[in-house]
């Protein structure tokens, strides 16, 4: 009887350990957070969000439980176009004096396929809050030479700049917007497992 006692305290302490929820940060050397967006109708204009934290909590090893939340500062929007750049943070697009920050506040995860996610939240931008799902693939942990655990991911969707008040634009003479409504999102993310 003692030793059944002793196997399942055991057993119990394992899987209370393999459940424990484990903290994740965002490594911003090995990360990206890229736009694209149709220009003039015949090509597309790509830039990326230089500045951006946030943090995931998972007590699985697959992530299947992930809560994410994360926030991009819009001021270090980069098209490698500083006149460019400089408009998009004024009034006419991103206005960050008012709206410094984009967020992403994950409410619910998906599997779809092996390590294959939809995982939706509230995204709020320029003062307005809608729900966006994401395609998340999980691309697996390793233990880097350094010791520190990694988790890497890529996140995909596509959204309506207008649904957030992002309107402004131009008709060419060949009746095409200027600038396209729809922006595709890629995120590339390297996770630190917090100590």
């Amino acid at each position: 009887m003692k030793q059944l006692l002793l196997t399942l305290a055991a057993f119990l302490t394992v899987a209370l350990t393999n459940a424990q929820e484990a903290n994740w940060g965002f490594d911003p050397t090995h990360s990206n957070v890229r736009f694209a967006v149709s220009h003039m109708v015949i090509s597309e204009v790509e830039g990326n969000f230089d500045g951006y934290n946030g943090t995931v909590r998972s007590s699985k090893a697959d992530f299947s439980d992930a809560v994410v939340k994360f926030t991009i500062d819009v001021k270090t929007i980069n098209t490698n176009d500083a006149k460019r750049d400089e408009h998009l943070r004024g009034a006419d697009f991103f206005d960050v004096d008012k709206y410094p920050n984009i967020e992403f506040r994950s409410t619910s995860i998906k599997s779809v396929g092996k390590n294959k996610y939809k995982i939706t939240g509230d995204f709020t931008m320029m003062g307005v809050t809608k729900e966006v799902t994401f395609d998340l693939k999980y691309n697996g942990t390793v233990v880097d030479p350094w010791g520190n655990t990694k988790a890497g991911f890529k996140a995909t969707t596509t959204i309506n700049r207008t649904d957030w008040g992002l309107v402004y634009n131009s008709t060419l003479d060949t009746g095409g917007l200027m600038i396209g409504n729809e922006v595709d999102i890629v995120c590339n993310f390297e996770l630190i497992k917090l100590k």
